[in-house]
């Protein structure tokens, strides 16, 4: 987040906030997480559960997923003075300089073992490392992108997804308890493999919701945007991530709202996604190809009227898309709330419903 952003809205979360299980092994199910409503005009906001959610919307309304699936993205490599250390891969496929973003965490000599962030100053990346990986691959890193993400060729003896889906895990921090297998980590709309962490918005969707969202009239419809690796520790702007606007999804936004429904955003990729391939006027446009779009609260939105978002930490930089879509008065209201009622943070905690009035 912006220093701007930070002096006009913060808060503290407490550490047991952090849900560090999936809600399932919670004993909730997916869709029983906790929903905080919020009402733009009014600055309401309501409390629900996420069954609630085809009673909250209403017929006309569409809502945009991100078909994107998780990779197992975490590899345990070797540095050349055999010091362990967790490779983040930011996507399956290269960036336009044909290389991946990794990132470097240092890593316990025992498999699955949460990573722990290695600040700039502490930090063994440097361009030329070669970093041994598992089944004889390995990287070499280039030039630096941030003071945390790092340019890197990789040389692999087979595909990165078969590669992957061998030697790899699901990205995880600290304030999760445990691995969990990679499956924990997908969507009902999961499809499409390509992103290094969860678009955890759409996490508590269950087959069930979406039919009953449908029963009442609820449309759904996909865009695909591959997340990169993020850092809860380093709050760093969005960076380029590969995306696709389906022409049908295009031609949806505008047939909903000529007819008067709302175009609800389900998690921030897909806001960033929607807002790629959207032009001045507001219409959206059939799209594919690497967004560098960043969303502020001066920019403003254009084809996204609500969002259904997780809770996001004091200083990322979601924040201000969020604000960009609620508007400051009804944020700081939602979180305060959200923090009085112990909703939980984090890929498997609780959602957040952002709603014109």
């Amino acid at each position: 987040m912006s220093t701007a952003l930070g002096s006009r809205f913060d808060f503290t979360v407490p550490p047991e906030l952090s849900a560090r299980a999936p809600a399932e092994a919670r004993g909730v199910g997916r869709d029983g997480v906790r929903m905080l409503v919020g009402h733009r005009g009014s600055r309401a906001v309501e409390h629900h559960r996420f069954t609630d959610l085809p009673q909250v919307l209403r017929a006309g309304d569409l809502l945009v997923v991100n078909n994107s699936a998780t990779l197992p993205a975490a590899l345990t490599g070797r540095l050349p003075d055999g010091t362990a250390v967790a490779v983040h891969l930011s996507s399956a496929e290269p960036g336009p300089l044909g290389t991946h973003l990794v990132e470097l965490r240092s890593a316990p000599d025992v498999p699955g073992a949460a990573a722990g962030y290695y600040p700039p100053e502490a930090t063994p990346a440097r361009a030329g490392l070669r970093i041994a990986l598992p089944g004889g691959a390995g990287a070499e890193l280039g030039e630096a992108f941030t003071a945390r993400l790092w340019h890197a060729r990789l040389t692999l003896p087979t595909a990165l997804p078969v590669y992957l889906a061998r030697y790899g895990r699901a990205v995880r921090y600290g304030y999760v308890d445990r691995d969990w297998p990679v499956e924990a980590y997908q969507t009902v709309f999961a499809t499409v493999p390509g992103s290094s962490e969860m678009p955890s918005a759409a996490r508590p969707f269950t087959a069930e919701t979406v039919a009953r969202l449908a029963g009442r009239g609820v449309l759904v419809a996909p865009v695909t945007l591959h997340t990169g690796v993020a850092s809860p520790e380093a709050h760093e702007a969005p960076y380029a991530e590969r995306f696709t606007v389906p022409a049908t999804t295009a031609a949806l936004t505008a047939h909903v709202r000529a007819g008067g429904g709302r175009v609800i955003a389900v998690g921030t990729t897909v806001v960033r996604a929607l807002e790629s391939a959207t032009d001045p006027d507001g219409v959206v446009r059939e799209a594919d190809g690497w967004t560098e779009v960043v969303i502020t609260p001066e920019r403003g939105v254009r084809a996204v009227d609500g969002l259904l978002t997780g809770w996001h930490e004091p200083q990322a930089s979601h924040l201000l898309m969020l604000e960009a879509v609620a508007g400051h008065a009804l944020l700081e209201r939602c979180y305060a709330e959200a923090i009085r009622h112990r909703y939980l943070w984090h890929e498997f905690g609780d959602v957040n419903l952002l709603l014109p009035d």
